[in-house]
């Protein structure tokens, strides 16, 4: 039987403000320290509170060396960026965005019919090797993002594999798993993740226990300890519902600055010049 992998911590995210007066809730940021190693960022993001005015978003913004997923449970988020590409990022829909050597883009939310926008922004490291490649995307819509249905979960694989079934989202250097899993009350989950990977789960409807049975509550982020399997088992009154992000670490050098994630610091202030020069993209 798999060892399963204790709670190592819980994050309650802090609020913070970004972009054009975006309200988030970041349970961490990228760092020094780099301690979720490949994940850098994490943001829960509701453009619903009226003091955030008409049209908060993201102006037309840089990005180089990391990879942003954006994934959506309500409204939308339409995008542009330099390299031409533009639409909506619609409920259920993820982008994963490779920024590689550099990308320009804009990012601004659209309201439901309910006035709600609802989802998460997940950043990714690259490795050293990849930071300086072609930018790219990966645009899934929700119908192309399969739903598993096991003894009382309904899991979307965006990444990684359930059952047999495999995640859209591939060519990813992390060899991700990035899983929406909800869980009926009562339900358990089990999931193995190679032992050296790093694994986390945001849980953000609900409560119920994880690891070796420490209690969990929306809203709040845990990372798993040393293991082999991750376990989860929703309270009776309220089931479970999390996402569920694991990893392969890369162990290099990490300086952020802003948008960027590099190995040096000189290849920051390359960014740096490079976007003063005008020529950041190619």
């Amino acid at each position: 039987m798999s060892k399963i992998r204790p709670i190592a911590q819980i994050i309650h995210p802090q609020t913070v403000i970004e972009g054009a007066g975006v309200r988030l809730r970041r349970s961490f940021g990228p760092s020094r320290q780099n301690p979720l190693d490949p994940f850098l960022l994490f943001d829960h993001f509701a453009f619903n509170d009226p003091l955030e005015g008409e049209n908060p978003g993201f102006p037309m913004h840089p990005h180089r060396g990391i990879e942003t997923v954006t994934y959506m449970l309500e409204g939308g988020v339409h995008h542009r960026d330099s390299l031409g590409n533009s639409g909506l990022i619609g409920a259920g829909d993820v982008q994963w965005m490779t920024s590689g050597r550099g990308i320009m883009h804009e990012e601004m939310p659209r309201r439901s019919p309910a006035g709600n926008v609802y989802g998460f922004q997940l950043w990714v490291n690259l490795p050293a090797r990849l930071k300086m490649s072609p930018p790219r995307y990966q645009e899934v819509r929700a119908e192309a993002i399969p739903l598993v249905h096991s003894d009382g979960a309904d899991i979307r694989v965006v990444a990684g594999e359930v059952n047999g079934v495999r995640g859209p989202v591939s060519e990813i250097a992390a060899d991700p798993v990035y899983l929406d899993v909800r869980l009926e009350p009562g339900a358990v989950f089990t999931y193995p993740i190679p032992a050296e990977h790093t694994a986390i789960a945001y849980i953000f409807e609900g409560g119920g226990k994880m690891g070796a049975g420490e209690p969990v509550d929306a809203v709040s982020l845990v990372v798993f300890g040393a293991g082999e399997a991750v376990h989860a088992q929703a309270d009776v009154d309220t089931g479970l519902r999390f996402m569920l992000m694991a990893g392969a670490p890369f162990k290099e050098p990490a300086v952020p600055y802003g948008p960027f994630v590099m190995n040096t610091v000189e290849e920051i202030h390359q960014a740096l010049a490079d976007l003063r020069n005008g020529t950041f993209v190619s």
